[in-house]
């Protein structure tokens, strides 16, 4: 029973813990979420802004073209004025003025095409790498944000899988709750049953003490011990043992056998009164056997062989 309450414990804990872990990670979740939202966002802008620049810049473009369309007509148009010659050209003008005027007017015009040319490819280029700068943040962007969506799936399943732990930890220490009742009452059962049994046996006892009933390390001594994991004390009151499969156990000491057979969460048990050690009525008990070898009211020696080693 005392291996059941410490599971229950255990299991209390591991729940808590759990529920820590799900709090942490609902809290991740919302953290994420936020800035996942942010982040799209954020996105949303940088893509409106990167559509008015590619506007923008289709706008700078088409004009630098119909501009350097016009300054290669008016080019051509000098060259074809060259080639009739200044002659023709002064003798088809009004008067001397209108021919300057013609020749000077054309020169600004050239020029001002030139300049506007000039200042509309500067604008292009700087379209141009603020078009660059904006698919370069939008790029990124897109990066965090799946990288945003890939967190936020994998917070969400860890977020399950703490649910799916506190419920089946729920239902496990529901189980051990119900086997602790069980085994309370079993053990009540028991002691009446061992109080009935002793009979204030004159067995004679070895005189060299009780030996150990089957070869093997101490998995679990008597007393007060730490949980590995939760740091939980716990007190134990029965000694576990590691012995080799269907190993033989032996009797501690000598005594009358008050029971045999199953009994409950002990599985298969065999329980010897050895009358009074020390002034005090005592008697051992050998739980979880596979086979047991005596019968109740059998007396038994110190060392006799009294069960085989299991797992009931």
């Amino acid at each position: 029973m005392k291996h059941t309450k410490e599971k229950i414990k255990t299991l209390k804990l591991k729940e808590n813990h759990e529920k820590s872990k799900l709090v942490r990670n609902q809290r991740k979740l919302e953290n994420t979420s936020n800035t996942l939202e942010a982040s799209k966002r954020q996105y949303s802008t940088i893509d409106s802004r990167l559509q008015t620049l590619q506007a923008e810049y289709a706008a700078a473009s088409n004009d630098f073209n119909k501009t350097d369309a016009q300054l290669k007509t008016r080019i051509r148009q000098v060259f074809k004025n060259q080639r009739t010659g200044m002659f023709e050209l002064l003798l088809s003008a009004k008067d001397l003025n209108s021919f300057l005027d013609f020749i000077y007017f054309e020169r600004i015009i050239i020029r001002n095409d030139y300049k506007k040319m000039v200042d509309l490819k500067v604008k292009a280029a700087k379209l141009a790498k603020m078009k660059a700068d904006i698919e370069a943040q939008k790029e990124y962007l897109e990066k965090t944000i799946a990288n945003m969506n890939s967190q936020q799936r994998d917070i969400q399943r860890a977020i399950q899988e703490n649910r799916n732990m506190i419920n089946r930890l729920k239902t496990d220490r529901a189980a051990y709750e119900r086997s602790e009742k069980e085994l309370e009452r079993q053990s009540a059962n028991l002691q009446s049953m061992i109080s009935k049994g002793y009979s204030h046996s004159t067995v004679k006892i070895s005189s060299s003490g009780f030996m150990k009933p089957i070869a093997g390390r101490i998995t679990s001594p008597f007393g007060w011990r730490v949980h590995p994991i939760f740091k939980s004390r716990t007190f134990h009151s029965g000694v576990d043992i590691g012995g080799p499969n269907m190993g033989s156990i032996r009797a501690s000491n000598s005594g009358r056998v008050i029971y045999a057979g199953w009994y409950g969460g002990y599985g298969k048990v065999v329980i010897i009164d050895h009358g009074s050690v020390n002034g005090h009525p005592t008697t051992t008990l050998y739980a979880h056997m596979s086979v047991t070898k005596v019968s109740k009211g059998q007396t038994v020696t110190k060392g006799q062989v009294i069960g085989l080693e299991g797992t009931t």
